[in-house]
């Protein structure tokens, strides 16, 4: 049978999250998976509250940038999918929440990567105005600009179809055990982006293709977020 390790980098500034994330991945109807959490808060307060609250995890090492804290915790998820035999890594980032069915509705396509569906706030590079647009990017308008990630036509998204894109998030991403064989988590310490964007790149470089299943829908947890990625050294 399938074998899917869920799971993601995490840290204190998600703790406002973690009740609706620990009881939506619980609820999930695929059984055979495992949660597992990688903490890299500066202490261990918030990974001993994620351990007293019955959800696996492992203490990463903390470094002040972010994007080093994530990528070392991605990779850690990584090997272990390699090492202990995982045929897909569901990256399930903690403030999205995912419909109870996320790992059948993935798997049907058979697939190596495919994402869900959710929105997040993305900001104008040029008039700084700011829209809720889905992290999903086509490609249709050239080089990539996180304010065109929403080239795809509005309605492809808000019905339930199967499409091919050339980026999304890491946010609700199955992806497969061919795929992490080849490829690891990294960020371009030249750019100011995340690794989202760098793995895409990398999939598509490998020879895979990245897919969006608009019918997994999920919640993203940003309306109540009480920090501001512009306030954390990235």
């Amino acid at each position: 049978m399938v074998r899917v390790l869920v799971g993601c980098p995490t840290a204190e500034t998600h703790r406002y999250c973690f009740k609706e994330y620990s009881e939506a991945v619980n609820n999930l109807t695929f059984k055979n998976k495992k949660i597992l959490l990688i903490d890299n808060s500066k202490t261990s307060n918030y990974f001993n509250y994620i351990k007293n609250n019955r959800i696996n995890a492992i203490k990463a090492s903390y470094s002040e940038s972010a994007r080093d804290r994530i990528v070392r915790s991605r990779n850690i998820l990584r090997e272990i999918v390699l090492k202990e035999d995982y045929d897909y890594f569901l990256s399930l980032e903690q403030d999205v929440i995912p419909p109870k069915d996320v790992i059948e509705k993935l798997l049907r396509h058979k697939k190596d990567v495919v994402s869900g569906v959710y929105f997040a706030r993305i900001k104008s590079l040029k008039d700084k105005t700011v829209k809720l647009l889905p992290l999903l990017w086509a490609g249709k308008k050239g080089s990539y600009n996180p304010y065109t990630m929403a080239d795809i036509d509005i309605n492809l998204i808000m019905e339930d179809n199967f499409i091919k894109v050339k980026y999304c998030g890491l946010g609700c991403l199955l992806i497969s055990r061919k795929v992490l064989e080849k490829v690891k988590f990294r960020y371009d310490p030249k750019y100011t982006t995340f690794d989202d964007l760098h793995f895409c790149q990398d999939v598509r470089d490998n020879g895979f293709e990245i897919y969006a299943d608009t019918s997994v829908k999920c919640k993203h947890l940003i309306l109540n977020r009480p920090w501001s990625w512009d306030n954390i050294k990235k």
